[in-house]
């Protein structure tokens, strides 16, 4: 009873814990520009929302040089408050100071991405501790590394599905060898999707996408418990082959947010690389904290596998679950 109790504890407080850092009020909002002739700007505006007819209060601000050209365009779609106009601005927009009026107020950020006729991209973020972002001279090679590199890094330390994968992975396979190919089974697995679906070479629907990632922690949670009842399964005996064919769908859902940016088209081979690498170094990162941890717990305390393993994976097959079935619902919504 106490075995269980402490599962269901651990279980609701990691599950308000991601909810909390899922909420609306910290997903990002996005602000695209993109050039469609000589000094005039399409502008994209995408503000999260709550049902449709609540957003976060957030406005874009152009300085007085700027001419607004098209009366904004207003729509809810997909969790989310979108304005569409056209504005216009003599010399482009470099040295243009972009306000974003509320952000100081909400713990968010935008992230701005600018696109130009000759298909330089720029990414920048606006954060609420710098609510005005002042518009530089369009990038080139060594900002556009730069920019993707930290893109990368940033989407795995906030992807909570992947690490949790991976935390489930490291608690399953407890030999230190099996586990460096394993991840590394899983590193080319979903290296290769992302880059094919960035490429858009192959194209998958995202929410199915979602689900399934989420289905994943749970198969693997499940094979753990498996494991400690004796009777381990395909997961314990091949975790090189099921971390591949799950790291496929994983770099799908990479992709997805790598999408979501874009990429420069006069830069993509440096672009997709960096953020490839970029995502590696977060993981790699991610997985020698987790290390350290295991060999402090396993040095300084005496706790039983039932702690280290069952807890766990209890409370990440638990939550799981719960994103699987939440991912599957919102197919209809």
């Amino acid at each position: 009873m106490k075995f269980q109790t402490l599962v269901i504890v651990v279980a609701i407080l990691l599950n308000t814990f991601i909810q909390r850092v899922s909420a609306d009020d910290i997903r990002p909002a996005y602000l695209q520009l993109s050039e469609i002739a000589p000094d005039r700007f399409q502008v994209l505006w995408k503000v999260p929302a709550k049902g449709a007819a609540q957003r976060l209060a957030l406005d874009v601000k152009f300085d007085s040089q700027t001419r607004t050209l098209s009366v904004p365009v207003d729509a809810y779609i997909g969790g989310a408050h979108l304005q569409r106009w056209a504005i216009e601005r003599s010399g482009g927009l470099t040295g243009l100071p972009i306000h974003i009026d509320g952000l100081e107020k909400i713990a968010s950020e935008v992230l701005l991405r600018i696109q130009y006729l000759d298909g330089r991209v720029s990414i920048n973020r606006v954060t609420p501790d710098a609510p005005t972002h002042r518009v530089t001279a369009p990038p080139g090679m060594t900002e556009t590394i730069r920019t993707y590199f930290t893109l990368g890094v940033e989407h795995i330390l906030i992807g909570f599905d992947h690490l949790l994968f991976v935390l489930v992975l490291m608690i399953l396979v407890p030999n230190l060898r099996k586990l460096v190919w394993t991840i590394t089974a899983f590193t080319i697995a979903h290296s290769i999707t992302l880059s094919l679906a960035a490429l858009s070479v192959i194209r998958v629907p995202v929410p199915p996408v979602e689900a399934c990632i989420a289905l994943s922690i749970v198969f693997v949670s499940s094979e753990i418990i498996r494991s400690q009842r004796g009777n381990p399964g395909i997961a314990e005996q091949h975790p090189w082959l099921v971390a591949s064919t799950f790291g496929l769908l994983h770099g799908l859902g990479f992709a997805a947010a790598l999408e979501r940016v874009g990429l420069p088209q006069t830069d993509i081979p440096a672009a997709l690389l960096f953020f490839n690498v970029g995502v590696e170094i977060g993981q790699l990162g991610f997985v020698a904290v987790l290390l350290l941890l295991f060999g402090l717990i396993k040095r300084y305390l005496s706790v039983s596998t039932i702690i280290t393993r069952g807890v766990p994976a209890y409370a990440a097959g638990s939550l799981a679950a719960f994103w699987t079935i939440e991912r599957t619902v919102a197919f209809w919504n």
